[in-house]
């Protein structure tokens, strides 16, 4: 059966990366197959056009070597570094004018209290799901 799916989804250029999602995530052989079933109802049915038309966006959209989603990751990154490294002139500071260092960071405290605690874990969700699903490409050899 597994062939005839190859046969059916390999020269579409839309679904034949979907099968591939489905033969990296899915363990279950059956389960496997229920899903490309699935799937090819799907392509056979009347949303398929509008949902194909979905795809092809999102996939040009990341074929596109736009500066500002490849530039995204590493700035957050480099926000984070800038907090952490913050903290040695912070102490040095401290050391200094520990009443001033108290007052800088009841400042920043203050700031990051002030965001709210659904939008934390909004990113903390995508954050965390985003590096396992990398971790998991990664791992399957689907990613580099």
């Amino acid at each position: 059966m597994r062939a005839e799916f190859g046969q059916l989804f390999s020269p579409d250029p839309v679904t034949g990366p979907l099968v591939r999602l489905l033969d990296a995530t899915v363990a279950d052989p059956r389960a496997r197959d229920k899903a490309k079933l699935a799937l090819l109802k799907l392509r056979d049915g009347e949303e398929w056009p509008s949902l194909e038309a979905e795809l092809r966006a999102v996939a040009a959209r990341d074929a596109r070597n736009d500066i500002w989603t490849r530039r995204a990751r590493p700035s957050f990154l480099y926000m984070m570094y800038a907090l952490i490294l913050w903290a040695i002139p912070l102490g040095l500071m401290a050391a200094i004018q520990p009443d001033l260092a108290r007052q800088v960071a009841d400042g920043m405290t203050s700031y990051l209290r002030g965001i709210p605690e659904e939008l934390y874990a909004l990113f903390g969700t995508g954050y965390l799901g985003y590096t396992a699903a990398r971790t998991w490409g990664k791992v399957k050899g689907v990613e580099r």
